[in-house]
């Protein structure tokens, strides 16, 4: 009798979770020296998480490679925290303590979508309305407001269809 488990170590020869700059990993550390022993083409493996990371720029980026027997590499990419995205979008170092009375940056209804479909992989949302949602509730939480008003106005445009034609584009 085979269990899922048995079958799944079977295949799996080698998993491997590194944090990486987006665009920039290299065959150094951390990556060199964990998958050397396992006989893959380490430039091209690096040559694809910089492509699939670059959106990522000067950020840590979350990372999975799994090698199995025959060789073949799976690569997976997270994506960094919503706070993390919005703070380099707007060029801040944090989001605000209180979100009544501070505001610490303003982002574009355009920022946000970009965000949203930055995270669409990781986000609990099926659609770009929603994911757009949950991008201004983070921003809710952080005192960043969108188009000069506070996140809590903004969702209920987006209610109202204000947004339809940026969201829709």
């Amino acid at each position: 009798m085979t269990y899922g488990w048995q079958l799944q170590e079977l295949k799996i020869m080698a998993e491997i979770k590194v944090l990486v700059e987006g665009g920039k990993a290299t065959a150094g550390a951390p990556l060199g020296p964990a998958m050397g022993p396992l006989g893959v083409n380490i430039g091209e493996i690096v040559a694809k998480i910089n492509e699939r990371t670059k959106q990522y720029a000067g950020m840590k980026v979350p990372v999975t490679i799994e090698v199995d027997k025959a060789k073949n590499v799976d690569i997976m990419v997270g994506a960094p925290p919503t706070s993390a995205l919005i703070t380099k979008e707007m060029g801040a170092q944090k989001g605000g303590a209180n979100q009544k009375t501070d505001t610490a940056g303003n982002l574009s209804m355009e920022q946000v979508k970009k965000l949203a479909l930055m995270k669409a992989e990781s986000v609990n949302s099926v659609s770009l309305r929603s994911q757009v949602r949950e991008i201004i509730g983070t921003c809710n939480s952080m005192a960043v407001t969108i188009e000069g008003r506070r996140a809590k106005e903004v969702q209920k445009e987006i209610s109202d269809g204000k947004w339809d034609a940026v969201l829709n584009a």
